[in-house]
């Protein structure tokens, strides 16, 4: 597909995915709707100062994804949706279940009917590997059963579910695409790599992090970009699952350690209570199955983690300043 002239609207365009992807589908010649969350400041997140020339192609909308009329709104003169708005900090879903219930299952649901009503051609929901819970068996396909270990997973599988329903109630061609964990530039610190790497380039040299035994399939965003581009071009996906994962694991002592040598520091861990989960609600280890998105999508993760981390750090080094010294959210 040529997206040259394509209407599509982003949701969740001013944060850390979403952002990406504007800026690759702008590269790649579409007209972009960008919805970010309505702030007093008027901010659109990272997509501020994101440049000139990015900035004046956006057809920006501030509001809430839990706004019916507004989504709809937006919807209206759309070829494909991106449907990323929502929110994602595990550790806030403990504080907030109810939060995370009206944003990611309201809010999607929203996006479904604009979706309907705008007879949309695609709409790609973005998922989460967080859906599955501790596995039963790896690595992961797209078949493993739903399990909810937090409120942020368990708002994520309603959502996905309503996208079902949608598809086999409606015929709304929605596509669910299932990221593991996506890293890179501009995600915050609730996350652990920018976590590790803001302390380790602030000079810290006892680092503060939660367990160290959850393993991880990390992929760069400039991958997972990539496949949400295919998700929302390739033809007959309506109705399909398809994840975005390097079909490697790698610890969170062992992201420590290639940490400290993209930034060629020496450190040390120590363990902060504020980052460790409830215990049933920790997941010890996600790893998926590459196969279909190889199959269906042409994609496979192109960027190691050893060059993915060394991107970050670079990143990070200019932009410190966003990272609020001596906290790291959760």
């Amino acid at each position: 597909m040529n997206w040259k002239g394509t209407k599509v609207l982003v949701t969740g365009a001013d944060g850390f995915l979403g952002s990406h992807l504007v800026e690759a589908l702008v590269r790649e010649g579409a007209h972009v709707r960008a919805f970010c969350v309505y702030n007093s400041n008027a901010s659109r997140g990272w997509l501020d100062g994101i440049g000139d020339t990015v900035e004046r192609a956006i057809d920006f909308r501030l509001g809430d994804i839990r706004d019916a009329r507004l989504v709809e709104e937006s919807c209206r003169d759309i070829e494909v949706v991106f449907h990323l708005a929502a929110l994602i900090a595990i550790p806030y879903s403990y504080q907030a279940p109810e939060s995370f219930v009206d944003t990611n299952v309201r809010g999607t649901l929203n996006v479904l009917e604009g979706v309907r009503r705008a007879a949309c051609r695609r709409l790609v929901q973005t998922s989460t590997s967080e859906v599955y819970g501790t596995p039963d068996s790896l690595p992961i396909r797209e078949t493993h059963p739903l399990q909810g270990q937090s409120p942020y997973s368990a708002s994520k599988i309603g959502a996905d579910k309503m996208c079902e329903a949608y598809f086999n109630s409606f015929d709304v061609p929605v596509v669910t695409l299932r990221p593991f964990n996506t890293y890179g530039p501009r995600q915050s610190a609730r996350a652990v790599i920018p976590t590790i790497l803001e302390q380790l380039l602030r000079g810290k040299t006892k680092i503060e992090l939660g367990s160290l035994d959850p393993k991880r399939d990390l992929t760069y965003v400039g991958d997972t970009v990539a496949g949400f581009l295919k998700a929302g071009e390739v033809a007959g996906l309506e109705g399909k699952t398809i994840q975005l994962g390097t079909g490697r694991t790698e610890s969170i002592a062992d992201v420590f350690h290639a940490a400290c040598r993209a930034v060629g520091v020496k450190a040390e861990v120590v363990q902060s209570a504020q980052r460790v989960r409830p215990s049933k609600s920790e997941v010890m280890v996600l790893q998926s199955d590459p196969t279909l998105a190889e199959k269906l999508l042409g994609w496979r993760a192109q960027v190691s983690l050893e060059q993915g981390l060394g991107k970050t750090a670079e990143w990070m080094k200019t932009e410190i300043a966003r990272y609020r010294a001596g906290t790291y959210a959760v």
